[in-house]
Protein backbone atom coordinates (compact mmCIF):
# COMPACT_ATOMS: atom_id res chain seq x y z
CA UNK A 1 0.00 0.00 0.00
CA UNK A 2 1.28 3.60 -0.96
CA UNK A 3 1.84 5.75 1.37
CA UNK A 4 1.06 8.81 -0.54
CA UNK A 5 -1.93 10.56 0.80
CA UNK A 6 -3.90 12.68 -2.08
CA UNK A 7 -4.94 16.39 -1.61
CA UNK A 8 -7.66 17.63 -4.03
CA UNK A 9 -7.28 21.51 -3.64
CA UNK A 10 -6.52 24.67 -5.86
CA UNK A 11 -4.38 27.49 -5.28
CA UNK A 12 -7.08 29.85 -5.42
CA UNK A 13 -8.54 28.34 -2.88
CA UNK A 14 -6.96 29.54 0.78
CA UNK A 15 -8.38 26.34 3.05
CA UNK A 16 -6.35 23.84 0.54
CA UNK A 17 -3.28 26.02 0.51
CA UNK A 18 -3.38 25.40 3.85
CA UNK A 19 -3.78 21.92 4.19
CA UNK A 20 -0.70 21.79 1.64
CA UNK A 21 1.27 23.81 3.66
CA UNK A 22 0.93 21.66 6.78
CA UNK A 23 1.41 18.16 4.75
CA UNK A 24 4.82 20.02 3.77
CA UNK A 25 5.78 21.29 7.25
CA UNK A 26 4.95 17.54 8.82
CA UNK A 27 6.89 15.89 5.79
CA UNK A 28 4.08 13.64 5.07
CA UNK A 29 4.22 12.22 1.27
CA UNK A 30 0.92 13.60 -0.58
CA UNK A 31 0.46 14.45 -4.32
CA UNK A 32 -1.35 17.76 -4.63
CA UNK A 33 -3.94 17.44 -7.88
CA UNK A 34 -5.52 20.36 -8.89
CA UNK A 35 -9.05 19.89 -9.41
CA UNK A 36 -10.58 20.10 -12.03
CA UNK A 37 -12.70 18.05 -14.43
CA UNK A 38 -10.40 15.32 -15.23
CA UNK A 39 -10.11 15.07 -11.31
CA UNK A 40 -13.90 14.88 -10.55
CA UNK A 41 -14.41 11.42 -10.92
CA UNK A 42 -11.81 10.36 -8.67
CA UNK A 43 -12.94 13.23 -6.33
CA UNK A 44 -16.22 12.26 -6.24
CA UNK A 45 -14.94 8.76 -4.79
CA UNK A 46 -13.43 11.00 -1.74
CA UNK A 47 -15.61 13.70 -1.42
CA UNK A 48 -18.82 13.78 0.42
CA UNK A 49 -19.37 17.34 -0.44
CA UNK A 50 -18.36 19.17 -4.04
CA UNK A 51 -15.85 21.06 -2.14
CA UNK A 52 -11.98 21.06 -1.96
CA UNK A 53 -10.00 20.35 -0.25
CA UNK A 54 -10.31 16.63 -0.08
CA UNK A 55 -8.03 14.41 1.10
CA UNK A 56 -7.83 10.68 0.54
CA UNK A 57 -5.30 8.89 3.32
CA UNK A 58 -3.32 5.80 2.27
CA UNK A 59 -5.95 3.46 3.24
CA UNK A 60 -8.15 5.12 1.20
CA UNK A 61 -10.31 7.49 3.89
CA UNK A 62 -11.57 10.58 2.35
CA UNK A 63 -11.69 13.62 4.59
CA UNK A 64 -12.85 17.34 4.18
CA UNK A 65 -13.06 20.46 5.60
CA UNK A 66 -9.16 21.86 6.60
CA UNK A 67 -9.36 22.17 9.98
CA UNK A 68 -10.69 18.47 10.74
CA UNK A 69 -8.56 17.53 8.28
CA UNK A 70 -5.27 18.85 10.38
CA UNK A 71 -6.53 17.34 13.64
CA UNK A 72 -6.86 14.01 12.22
CA UNK A 73 -3.36 13.84 10.75
CA UNK A 74 -2.26 15.46 13.55
CA UNK A 75 -3.12 13.40 15.47
CA UNK A 76 -1.78 10.46 13.58
CA UNK A 77 1.78 12.37 13.14
CA UNK A 78 2.10 14.33 16.35
CA UNK A 79 5.91 15.23 15.77
CA UNK A 80 6.97 17.72 15.06
CA UNK A 81 3.62 19.35 16.93
CA UNK A 82 1.65 22.39 15.91
CA UNK A 83 0.67 23.08 19.73
CA UNK A 84 2.74 24.98 21.63
CA UNK A 85 3.03 23.25 25.30
CA UNK A 86 2.26 26.53 26.74
CA UNK A 87 -1.89 26.64 27.83
CA UNK A 88 -2.33 29.70 27.07
CA UNK A 89 -0.36 29.83 23.60
CA UNK A 90 -2.04 26.82 23.17
CA UNK A 91 -5.99 27.95 22.71
CA UNK A 92 -5.05 31.36 21.38
CA UNK A 93 -3.50 29.46 18.74
CA UNK A 94 -6.50 27.10 17.73
CA UNK A 95 -8.34 30.32 18.67
CA UNK A 96 -6.54 32.23 15.57
CA UNK A 97 -6.97 29.08 13.56
CA UNK A 98 -10.59 29.82 13.38
CA UNK A 99 -10.24 33.26 13.76
CA UNK A 100 -8.51 32.63 9.79
CA UNK A 101 -11.17 30.31 8.72
CA UNK A 102 -13.79 32.67 9.53
CA UNK A 103 -12.99 36.28 9.85
CA UNK A 104 -10.51 35.97 7.79
CA UNK A 105 -11.87 34.59 4.92
CA UNK A 106 -14.26 37.64 4.85
CA UNK A 107 -10.99 40.31 4.35
CA UNK A 108 -9.76 37.40 0.83
CA UNK A 109 -13.52 37.14 -0.37
CA UNK A 110 -14.68 40.69 -0.07
CA UNK A 111 -11.63 41.73 -1.65
CA UNK A 112 -11.20 39.25 -4.40
CA UNK A 113 -14.53 40.37 -5.58
CA UNK A 114 -14.89 43.92 -5.06
CA UNK A 115 -12.84 45.59 -7.49
CA UNK A 116 -12.57 44.73 -11.13
CA UNK A 117 -9.34 44.35 -11.12
CA UNK A 118 -9.01 41.60 -8.76
CA UNK A 119 -12.65 40.15 -9.93
CA UNK A 120 -10.92 40.27 -13.80
CA UNK A 121 -7.66 38.43 -12.47
CA UNK A 122 -9.23 35.66 -10.26
CA UNK A 123 -12.25 35.11 -12.58
CA UNK A 124 -9.59 34.58 -15.12
CA UNK A 125 -7.85 31.82 -13.11
CA UNK A 126 -10.40 29.63 -12.41
CA UNK A 127 -11.68 30.08 -15.87
CA UNK A 128 -8.28 28.43 -16.37
CA UNK A 129 -9.12 25.49 -14.27
CA UNK A 130 -12.44 24.69 -15.21
CA UNK A 131 -11.81 24.56 -18.85
CA UNK A 132 -8.01 24.07 -19.64
CA UNK A 133 -7.13 24.76 -23.46
CA UNK A 134 -10.24 26.71 -23.93
CA UNK A 135 -9.32 30.02 -25.73
CA UNK A 136 -10.97 32.80 -27.14
CA UNK A 137 -14.65 34.00 -26.90
CA UNK A 138 -15.36 30.62 -25.59
CA UNK A 139 -12.89 31.55 -22.64
CA UNK A 140 -14.13 34.96 -22.42
CA UNK A 141 -17.40 33.57 -21.84
CA UNK A 142 -16.78 31.40 -19.25
CA UNK A 143 -14.92 34.46 -17.30
CA UNK A 144 -18.04 36.57 -17.50
CA UNK A 145 -20.33 33.15 -16.00
CA UNK A 146 -17.15 33.37 -12.91
CA UNK A 147 -16.96 37.25 -12.42
CA UNK A 148 -21.19 37.44 -12.90
CA UNK A 149 -21.88 34.52 -10.22
CA UNK A 150 -19.35 34.93 -7.72
CA UNK A 151 -19.89 38.48 -7.21
CA UNK A 152 -23.52 38.01 -6.33
CA UNK A 153 -21.99 35.82 -3.83
CA UNK A 154 -20.23 38.43 -1.56
CA UNK A 155 -22.69 38.94 0.95
CA UNK A 156 -21.97 35.20 2.04
CA UNK A 157 -18.83 36.91 3.80
CA UNK A 158 -20.99 39.31 5.08
CA UNK A 159 -20.00 41.69 2.23
CA UNK A 160 -22.11 44.41 1.42
CA UNK A 161 -22.53 48.61 1.34
CA UNK A 162 -22.68 48.71 5.08
CA UNK A 163 -19.90 46.56 5.94
CA UNK A 164 -17.32 46.57 2.92
CA UNK A 165 -15.81 49.65 4.74
CA UNK A 166 -15.06 47.87 8.02
CA UNK A 167 -14.03 44.55 6.21
CA UNK A 168 -11.16 46.64 4.65
CA UNK A 169 -10.47 48.02 7.48
CA UNK A 170 -9.98 45.05 9.40
CA UNK A 171 -7.82 43.63 7.07
CA UNK A 172 -5.31 46.47 6.97
CA UNK A 173 -5.01 47.10 10.73
CA UNK A 174 -4.71 43.26 10.95
CA UNK A 175 -1.85 43.33 8.89
CA UNK A 176 -0.18 46.43 10.72
CA UNK A 177 -0.50 44.57 13.70
CA UNK A 178 1.13 41.17 12.86
CA UNK A 179 3.75 43.59 10.98
CA UNK A 180 4.72 44.52 14.88
CA UNK A 181 4.18 41.08 15.94
CA UNK A 182 6.22 39.07 13.51
CA UNK A 183 9.40 41.22 13.83
CA UNK A 184 12.30 39.52 14.81
CA UNK A 185 10.00 36.21 14.60
CA UNK A 186 9.39 33.58 11.82
CA UNK A 187 5.84 32.09 12.71
CA UNK A 188 3.09 33.32 14.70
CA UNK A 189 4.44 31.58 17.86
CA UNK A 190 7.67 31.53 17.56
CA UNK A 191 10.58 29.66 15.53
CA UNK A 192 7.96 27.02 14.05
CA UNK A 193 4.71 27.01 12.61
CA UNK A 194 1.86 26.41 14.90
CA UNK A 195 -2.32 25.49 14.31
CA UNK A 196 -3.09 29.51 14.08
CA UNK A 197 -0.56 30.25 11.12
CA UNK A 198 -1.96 27.49 8.98
CA UNK A 199 -5.50 29.17 9.43
CA UNK A 200 -4.67 33.08 9.50
CA UNK A 201 -1.86 32.06 6.27
CA UNK A 202 -4.18 30.66 3.85
CA UNK A 203 -6.46 34.06 3.66
CA UNK A 204 -3.64 35.93 3.90
CA UNK A 205 -1.71 34.30 1.37
CA UNK A 206 -4.38 34.29 -1.12
CA UNK A 207 -5.42 37.59 -0.79
CA UNK A 208 -1.68 38.44 -1.78
CA UNK A 209 -2.20 36.70 -5.22
CA UNK A 210 -4.89 38.89 -5.96
CA UNK A 211 -3.68 42.53 -7.07
CA UNK A 212 -5.55 44.99 -4.77
CA UNK A 213 -4.35 42.77 -1.38
CA UNK A 214 -1.06 42.10 -3.26
CA UNK A 215 -0.42 45.89 -3.85
CA UNK A 216 -1.30 46.85 0.33
CA UNK A 217 0.94 43.96 1.41
CA UNK A 218 3.81 44.92 -0.22
CA UNK A 219 3.25 48.15 0.19
CA UNK A 220 4.45 48.52 3.83
CA UNK A 221 4.48 45.08 5.53
CA UNK A 222 7.56 43.28 4.60
CA UNK A 223 7.54 40.99 7.55
CA UNK A 224 3.91 40.22 6.72
CA UNK A 225 5.57 38.95 3.41
CA UNK A 226 8.62 37.09 4.61
CA UNK A 227 6.13 35.06 6.62
CA UNK A 228 3.47 34.70 3.72
CA UNK A 229 6.21 33.05 1.66
CA UNK A 230 8.02 31.07 4.50
CA UNK A 231 4.89 29.20 5.07
CA UNK A 232 4.18 28.53 1.62
CA UNK A 233 7.05 25.69 2.81
CA UNK A 234 7.55 26.26 6.23
CA UNK A 235 10.15 24.57 8.41
CA UNK A 236 10.72 24.72 11.74
CA UNK A 237 13.48 27.72 13.06
CA UNK A 238 13.00 27.12 16.50
CA UNK A 239 11.04 26.59 19.49
CA UNK A 240 7.60 28.01 20.31
CA UNK A 241 7.99 31.11 22.68
CA UNK A 242 6.48 31.27 25.67
CA UNK A 243 2.99 33.38 26.48
CA UNK A 244 5.31 35.87 28.10
CA UNK A 245 7.02 36.90 25.20
CA UNK A 246 4.27 36.52 22.85
CA UNK A 247 2.18 38.70 24.75
CA UNK A 248 2.89 42.34 24.26
CA UNK A 249 1.98 41.82 20.16
CA UNK A 250 -0.20 38.80 20.01
CA UNK A 251 -2.71 40.50 22.50
CA UNK A 252 -3.36 43.70 20.22
CA UNK A 253 -4.53 41.02 17.73
CA UNK A 254 -6.99 39.47 20.06
CA UNK A 255 -8.03 42.31 21.54
CA UNK A 256 -9.33 44.58 18.34
CA UNK A 257 -9.42 41.96 15.87
CA UNK A 258 -10.77 38.41 17.89
CA UNK A 259 -12.38 39.94 20.82
CA UNK A 260 -13.66 43.06 18.97
CA UNK A 261 -15.05 41.62 15.95
CA UNK A 262 -14.92 38.50 15.41
CA UNK A 263 -16.24 36.63 18.30
CA UNK A 264 -19.62 38.85 19.19
CA UNK A 265 -19.97 38.68 15.36
CA UNK A 266 -19.81 34.93 15.78
CA UNK A 267 -22.61 35.05 18.90
CA UNK A 268 -24.55 36.92 16.46
CA UNK A 269 -24.99 34.96 13.79
CA UNK A 270 -25.61 32.25 16.08
CA UNK A 271 -28.63 34.06 18.03
CA UNK A 272 -30.06 34.82 14.49
CA UNK A 273 -29.76 31.61 13.63
CA UNK A 274 -31.45 30.51 16.80
CA UNK A 275 -34.42 32.71 16.16
CA UNK A 276 -35.14 31.98 12.65
CA UNK A 277 -34.11 35.59 11.40
CA UNK A 278 -33.14 36.59 7.80
CA UNK A 279 -30.80 39.05 8.84
CA UNK A 280 -29.03 40.54 11.89
CA UNK A 281 -27.45 43.46 12.84
CA UNK A 282 -24.60 43.55 15.47
CA UNK A 283 -22.83 46.37 16.95
CA UNK A 284 -19.29 45.79 16.78
CA UNK A 285 -16.10 47.78 17.37
CA UNK A 286 -15.85 48.72 13.71
CA UNK A 287 -19.25 49.93 13.95
CA UNK A 288 -22.63 48.60 13.21
CA UNK A 289 -22.81 45.08 11.27
CA UNK A 290 -25.51 43.38 9.18
CA UNK A 291 -25.80 40.51 7.07
CA UNK A 292 -27.47 36.64 6.66
CA UNK A 293 -26.81 34.65 9.03
CA UNK A 294 -24.45 31.53 8.02
CA UNK A 295 -24.82 27.80 9.58
CA UNK A 296 -21.12 26.95 9.01
CA UNK A 297 -20.03 29.80 11.53
CA UNK A 298 -22.44 28.47 14.46
CA UNK A 299 -20.92 25.40 14.32
CA UNK A 300 -17.41 26.89 14.06
CA UNK A 301 -18.33 29.11 17.48
CA UNK A 302 -19.51 25.77 19.02
CA UNK A 303 -16.23 23.83 18.22
CA UNK A 304 -14.39 26.81 20.32
CA UNK A 305 -16.54 27.00 23.15
CA UNK A 306 -15.99 23.08 23.57
CA UNK A 307 -12.45 23.43 22.71
CA UNK A 308 -12.46 26.31 25.63
CA UNK A 309 -14.33 24.08 28.00
CA UNK A 310 -12.12 21.19 27.53
CA UNK A 311 -8.95 22.88 28.98
CA UNK A 312 -8.93 21.44 32.31
CA UNK A 313 -7.07 24.24 34.09
CA UNK A 314 -7.88 27.77 33.43
CA UNK A 315 -6.10 29.76 35.79
CA UNK A 316 -3.57 30.97 33.46
CA UNK A 317 -6.24 31.26 30.60
CA UNK A 318 -8.98 33.03 31.63
CA UNK A 319 -6.90 35.97 32.59
CA UNK A 320 -5.72 36.64 29.58
CA UNK A 321 -8.68 36.03 27.75
CA UNK A 322 -10.64 38.38 29.81
CA UNK A 323 -8.44 41.59 28.89
CA UNK A 324 -8.52 39.81 25.30
CA UNK A 325 -12.32 40.82 25.27
CA UNK A 326 -12.81 37.30 24.76
CA UNK A 327 -14.00 35.21 27.60
CA UNK A 328 -17.56 35.83 27.69
CA UNK A 329 -18.25 34.84 24.44
CA UNK A 330 -16.62 31.44 25.03
CA UNK A 331 -18.02 30.97 27.97
CA UNK A 332 -21.22 29.60 26.40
Amino acid sequence: MSDVHRIWGAEISPYSVKVRSYFRYKAIPHEWIVRGPAEMEEFKKYAKLPLIPAVATPDDEGLQDSTPILEKIEARNPEPSIHPSDPVSNFVSALLEEFGDEWGNKWMFHFRWAREADQNATAARLAAVMAPGVEGEQLQGIIDGVKGRMVSRVWFVGSNEKTAPQIEQSFKDALALLEAHLEGRSYLFGGRPAFGDFGLWGQIYNAWTDPTCKEIIEAGHPNVLAWIQRMLDPKSEGEFEPWSALEPTLMLLLEKQVGGLFLPWSEANRKALEAGEEEFTVALASGEWTQKPQKYHARSLAKLRERYAAVSNKDELDPVLERAGCLRWLKA
